[in-house]
């Protein structure tokens, strides 16, 4: 797939990259400039990530190790010889 530099160095990416790879309108993008071709890597506001993967903290009411031995079963005793 090509796309074409303009004079004030802007590129369109296809649609269908950019649905492929959720790009959005806005979205802030980094450039490396250490490989020898275009690369852009999509940036993600960190706090906005901290804020979601904070929001279940308190709501576990028992320890994970717990809860996957209800639903998964106890190891057995003959499981953890080997």
């Amino acid at each position: 797939m090509k796309a074409t530099l303009t004079s004030k160095g802007q590129i369109t990416i296809p649609v269908k990259i950019r649905r492929k790879l959720g790009l959005h309108a806005g979205q802030v993008l980094d450039f490396d400039e250490e490989t020898p071709y275009l690369k852009a890597v999509a940036v993600f506001d960190e706090d906005a990530m901290r804020s979601v993967l904070g929001c279940s903290r308190g709501r576990m009411r028992k320890p994970s190790t717990e809860w996957l031995d209800e639903t998964r079963g106890a190891p057995d005793a003959a499981d953890s010889d080997s």
